[in-house]
């Protein structure tokens, strides 16, 4: 009995945690919709800011990556191809997994280790030295103030940045189909342009806008959640690194599962 009740409870809390991200997402939502009618506008320069640390300063180490990323899936694809004698679908392996899956993926697990724990740790860091108290006080939404400019640098960033992924992994396989596969630049990536349809891309981008929106919704949850004390900042920071990539990994999951059903093909 004690069992069932734990797995019951269980299965309770994390309901009730998604009804509160669910929640969270709404209220930035609608603060950044209907706030200039309320004389309360969206802070463009925060929201600028936070655009600058979510996207431009992850360029260089997600070009890094998923350059190597790239070169990876182009040495593996090429294992098994060059078996049977199909070495020419190597551009099409790299091109598709990267648009299709790992671009989105890869670009969502460096964004959450960047930016989800750092929208953790201030949030977190303003609630243990009510910052957060100080804001209601001033008759200032905290959600609206803090919440609503990461989401918008978020939602703008994170196709962006997935985009920029994809074009490097593909740069990283085109190094190893012009060494070791017999390709030139021009064949390899027309091989790559004949091989992508504009579906792959744009469910590639419609999984990293909803990813954008789940890594500002569990970070900034964990953050106004913390506890008193400063061991419990670093607690929430863990804590949302690991519910970002849980929940992401499920997000994609359902649009994977989605985009398979409902695909014409």
């Amino acid at each position: 009995m004690a069992f069932t009740e734990a797995v019951g409870r269980t299965a309770i809390d994390q309901f009730a945690y998604v009804g509160q991200l669910a929640r969270l997402t709404w209220r930035a939502a609608v603060a950044v919709v209907t706030g200039p009618r309320q004389g309360a506008g969206l802070r463009y320069r925060r929201a600028l800011h936070q655009a600058m640390a979510v996207g431009v300063e992850a360029i260089p180490i997600i070009s890094l990556i998923t350059f190597f990323v790239g070169v990876i899936l182009a040495l593996q694809s090429a294992h098994e191809l060059k078996r049977f004698g199909a070495m020419e679908f190597v551009p099409n392996a790299v091109a598709l997994s990267l648009t299709r899956e790992l671009g989105p993926l890869m670009t969502a697990i460096i964004v959450i280790g960047r930016s989800g724990s750092a929208f953790a740790a201030e949030i977190g860091t303003m609630k243990v030295s009510e910052e957060i108290d100080a804001l209601e006080t001033m008759a200032l939404d905290p959600v609206q103030f803090l919440v609503a400019p990461k989401l918008v640098a978020m939602l703008i960033m994170m196709p962006c940045l997935t985009m920029w992924s994809d074009f490097m992994g593909i740069a990283g396989g085109a190094v190893f189909g012009i060494l070791g596969a017999g390709f030139t630049i021009s064949s390899y990536f027309r091989a790559t342009l004949d091989a992508l349809l504009k579906e792959d891309i744009i469910t590639g981008l419609i999984k990293a806008f909803m990813f954008g929106m789940v890594i500002t919704a569990v970070g900034c949850q964990e953050g106004l959640m913390t506890g008193l004390g400063s061991e419990q900042v670093g607690r929430s920071t863990t804590t949302a690194v690991v519910k970002s990539i849980f929940v992401v990994i499920l997000v994609d999951l359902g649009f994977t599962a989605l985009f398979y059903f409902t695909s014409p093909n």
